[in-house]
């Protein structure tokens, strides 16, 4: 692996903390998100077995004694077919520009194919003044010897500034990732308090993980068309509890039925499911109040994509 040359102040013997930006790019599904919470050490991302979970740019911050380092997860680059695709892929681009370095992530058990090649491509264009690190992820689903062939096949996609095999699921090289990456940092203060694992409105947080509730066992079609706002967070005076009411948007009645199940049984799952992972959020009990609205062809509607946060 490429040493990076030693600061001055590093070669005095001195204590160098480094803060900055990177963040994981690749085409959808290839374990991002679930990396950035392995990074973290906690969930800040939602994940699924879905491709394009991710509509957001959250940030989680991992600290350390020489470093804070902020990943930025970012949707999977793709080929949009919707406004809302054009509008994820410009949020991709517009953080490359703003980061210090970028791991391209390539899941170790699906073959190098048009779309990764594509995304390199366009990384090309950054990697003079941004570092780019190829990351080979998901290395616990296969044998070492696919991980070997894997590693040499990225290396052929484009010439990175280092290569590395990591697997979120068992911590597997893991820390080596968050020292590469912040080795490429540059040397500055702390540019958020200690103990913040991310900069994103609990609202926010709290909208995504009903989402990601809600894509479980949802047909492969639906979805792109689900969408989630948090309309209020009321903490009640007299207990310990807050007051969530929600909103799950479809496109068609027809996905609504989906959503609903037979007699509303899907929603409460989907509403038990979530509640548990935001009451770990919030550190507190939750009452979650979740109706599921039609908001006809929205991914394709201006309007109502600002409205929905997008």
């Amino acid at each position: 692996m490429n040493r990076l040359p030693a600061s001055p102040g590093e070669k005095a013997g001195a204590v160098t903390h480094r803060s900055g930006f990177a963040c994981f790019v690749g085409r959808p599904n290839a374990g991002k998100s679930t990396l950035t919470n392995a990074l973290v050490g906690s969930k800040v991302a939602i994940t699924s077995s879905k491709p394009q979970t991710t509509r957001h740019a959250i940030r989680g911050i991992v600290h350390r004694d020489d470093a804070q380092l902020i990943i930025v997860d970012t949707p999977g680059l793709h080929r949009p077919r919707t406004l809302l695709g054009q509008r994820l892929n410009d949020l991709v681009h517009a953080t490359w520009s703003e980061v210090d370095v970028v791991g391209f992530c390539v899941p170790a058990d699906q073959k190098i194919g048009p779309g990764d090649r594509f995304i390199a491509a366009e990384l090309a264009k950054i990697a003079r003044r941004t570092p780019v690190l190829g990351i080979v992820t998901k290395t616990d689903l296969v044998k070492p010897e696919v991980v070997a062939e894997q590693l040499l096949a990225l290396q052929q996609v484009m010439d990175f500034a280092d290569l590395i095999p990591v697997s979120a699921v068992d911590g597997y090289q893991v820390r080596d990732l968050t020292d590469l990456l912040v080795a490429r940092l540059p040397e500055g203060p702390q540019l958020y308090p200690d103990g913040e694992l991310t900069d994103e409105p609990e609202q926010t947080l709290v909208a995504e993980l009903i989402r990601e509730a809600a894509l479980e066992g949802v047909r492969d079609e639906l979805p792109h068309s689900i969408a989630v706002t948090v309309e209020e967070m009321i903490p009640r005076e007299d207990r310990d509890l807050v007051d969530v009411h929600a909103l799950l948007y479809v496109e068609r009645p027809s996905q609504k039925g989906i959503i609903l199940g037979h007699k509303g049984e899907r929603l409460r799952t989907v509403g038990s499911q979530a509640r548990r992972h935001i009451e770990a959020l919030l550190g507190t009990k939750v009452y979650l109040d979740l109706h599921v609205k039609v908001a006809k062809d929205w991914q394709r509607d201006p309007k109502q994509l600002r409205r929905l946060g997008f």
